[in-house]
C-alpha cells in the first residue's frame, strides 16, 4: 500500500447560493489552498475534514492500493485525482496523487 498526499488547489465559494439556500453559519470550512496532507496508506490523515474525507476517500483507496487512471485516461498523471468536497456553497478542490515513502 502506498500513501498519497492531499493538497487543496482551490476554494470557491457561491455567495448567491448561500443567499438563497443557506441558514447563516458562523464557521464552516478551515481548508486553506495551499493546505497539504499525507495518508498513512489510505487512513484519513489528522485534522481533515471528515465530510471531504467522505467525497475524496474511494479515489484515496483506489491510488493507495496501487490503482489509478480513473475514467480512462481523465488525468495526466494516471496515479493522480483532483476531487471536490461535496459543499455545494463553497467547494474545495484538491489534488491526490500516489507517492512513494521515500517523498514528504
Amino acid at each position: 500500500m502506498v500513501d498519497c498526499r492531499i493538497t487543496a488547489v482551490r476554494k470557491t465559494e457561491y455567495r448567491d447560493l448561500m443567499e438563497l439556500y443557506e441558514n447563516p453559519i458562523e464557521h464552516a470550512c478551515d481548508v486553506c489552498v495551499g493546505d497539504v496532507w499525507t495518508t498513512n496508506g489510505c487512513e484519513r490523515p489528522d485534522g481533515f475534514c471528515e465530510s471531504a474525507w467522505e467525497s475524496i476517500f474511494p479515489f484515496v483507496k483506489v491510488l493507495s492500493e496501487g490503482g489509478g487512471n480513473f475514467f480512462d485516461g481523465w488525468m495526466k498523471d494516471e496515479h493522480s485525482a483532483m476531487i471536490s468536497c461535496n459543499d455545494g456553497f463553497r467547494p474545495v478542490s484538491f489534488y491526490i496523487e500516489a507517492i512513494n515513502g521515500s517523498e514528504e
